[in-house]
């Protein structure tokens, strides 16, 4: 018998370590034979520890488990029994293509990687020439997953073509966005889909070397990332000779120290270097003068992630799915007041109420969606009149808002706009890397504003409104450029809850 318990820190969390332990012991205590394999997660959170038994060819599920669950599960009963795992409602709604081993494969296993369709893209890419395989990634409408949604392909075609006997590829693994969570599920549930990717980037444009930047704050994915790329050595798919080619790619882990504006491409590499978090003036671009001066891919995990299942199953394929210039799948992170939450991934053009009503089953509270923050602590607050907007990035900045890392968080009708939106002004006074005067001291002199909001100053609202527009038109970097997305979301969107300083501004 096959049993399978989540590895994933979120189920860790929530106590998968104890019921994988009360398993093996009833097991023991019977004398059943059973083989318990740790895997990521499913992206269910509600019902983690998500415990599945293989039962005549099909995995069935028990949830949310726990130790005294142990023996119904080996009975094949219980009142947490859910049945066939791919039959819920969850699961068979979604077009899982970057996540479709999560959950499913043994994430240490490079030849369960491989019997689940995984190296079919870079045994592919090895076929091909460099030109031929940006091709295919432009073709297929992949943008950058991790904020702006900048066109993969055309960022890899810069680095192609660009000059120099040495170049990089850099995952920038340094998930800070308040709600999302994608990338860490990915690597500590599908590592060698990660490797595979960033393989076959190095092809594409010439790189020999990369370097996954992950933020300390993920010691399980820094573990399943190192050991996935030690058995990736081992089983050839890294190193000298790249599944047997002759050509070369290799990559190590680098662990950054928790700042948030390392999340930004440039400070990300001064950190990998060893230097301070600090934005740099571009140009130069990264794509020609990058980590250690050469040229670098800088993609985010779930970029890097997309391309093993466009290489192996075509452009076409990938590109089908999706809205407008946003094509493909996204995994959208549900965080927040939810009944649901978790990670579910489907093509672009789904409407935020259908995430937020539908899929997500409204607030945990069970009071009334007040508003949803979508794009991480500087992404915009949309309220119910916005629902109708469809996920995608040219259709969500129309709205004043951003994708970023599709990080959904949601809000009942007890929030308070007032303090979210000091929140998101200090949250940016405080991780400002202190490059540019309008960051280091804008999100100090916005703090201060809303303060004098909350106080009633009648003077402070228009203060307010021209403080953001200094901030958004000169700033360098991450932070600054995008304070005014959650603070004016808020002022505009949920004007009483500035009533103090409006009435008097009247």
């Amino acid at each position: 018998m096959r049993v399978y318990v989540p590895k994933d820190a979120a189920a860790r969390a929530l106590g998968a370590d104890a019921v994988a332990e009360a398993l093996t012991r009833e097991a023991e205590a019977r004398g059943m034979e059973i083989t318990l394999v740790r895997t990521g997660s499913r992206g269910m959170i509600w019902l983690e520890p998500l415990v599945e038994v293989e039962m005549d060819g099909l995995r069935h599920g028990w949830g949310p488990a726990d130790p005294r669950d142990a023996a119904a599960i080996l009975d094949g009963a219980g009142p947490k029994a859910l049945g066939p795992v791919e039959e819920l409602d969850w699961m068979k709604r979604q077009t899982r293509l970057t996540f479709a081993r999560v959950g499913v494969v043994d994430p240490a296993s490079l030849p369960d990687y491989a019997a689940h369709g995984g190296l079919a893209g870079l045994r592919r890419a090895l076929e091909m020439t460099d030109a031929q395989i940006v091709a295919e990634v432009r073709e297929s409408g992949l943008r950058g997953r991790g904020g702006a949604g900048f066109p993969t392909g055309l960022k890899w075609e810069t680095v192609r073509t660009a000059p120099g006997p040495v170049k990089y590829i850099v995952c920038n693994a340094d998930e800070g966005d308040s709600g999302t969570f994608a990338d860490r599920m990915l690597m500590e549930g599908d590592p060698f889909c990660l490797i595979e990717g960033m393989a076959i980037a190095g092809l594409a444009v010439g790189a020999e070397k990369g370097f996954v930047y992950i933020r300390s704050e993920y010691p399980d994915a820094i573990a399943a990332m190192e050991s996935a790329i030690a058995a990736a050595r081992a089983g050839g798919m890294l190193g000298v000779s790249v599944l047997g080619s002759g050509r070369a790619f290799d990559m190590e882990v680098r662990v950054g120290a928790g700042a948030y504006v390392c999340g930004e491409e440039t400070s990300l590499l001064n950190s990998l270097e060893g230097k301070r978090g600090t934005v740099r003036a571009k140009p130069p671009l990264p794509a020609l003068e990058g980590a250690f001066g050469r040229p670098t891919v800088v993609n985010n995990v779930i970029s890097l992630a997309s391309v093993p299942t466009i290489l192996a199953n075509g452009a076409a394929a990938y590109a089908a799915q999706g809205l407008g210039r946003s094509r493909g799948t996204i995994p959208m992170q549900i965080a927040g007041n939810v009944a649901r939450g978790g990670l579910f991934e489907a093509g672009f053009g789904m409407s935020l109420g259908r995430i937020v009503d539908d899929l997500a089953g409204g607030t945990a509270s069970g009071r009334p969606v007040r508003a949803v923050q979508v794009g991480g602590p500087l992404g915009a607050y949309f309220g119910r009149e916005k629902f109708d907007t469809p996920f995608g990035y040219e259709e969500f900045d129309g709205q004043g808002g951003l994708i970023g890392h599709a990080g959904i968080v949601v809000f009942d009708d007890s929030v308070d706009m007032l303090a979210q939106a000091r929140f998101a002004m200090e949250f940016c006074a405080v991780e400002s890397c202190g490059k540019c005067t309008p960051c280091r001291i804008g999100a100090v002199r916005g703090v201060e504003v809303l303060d004098r909001v909350a106080a009633g100053d009648p003077a402070a609202l228009p203060l307010l409104a021209d403080l953001c527009e200094t901030m958004r038109d000169g700033s360098l970097c991450a932070l600054g450029g995008f304070t005014p997305y959650p603070v004016m979301s808020a002022v505009t969107g949920f004007p009483e809850d500035f009533g103090g300083a409006r009435e008097a501004a009247e």
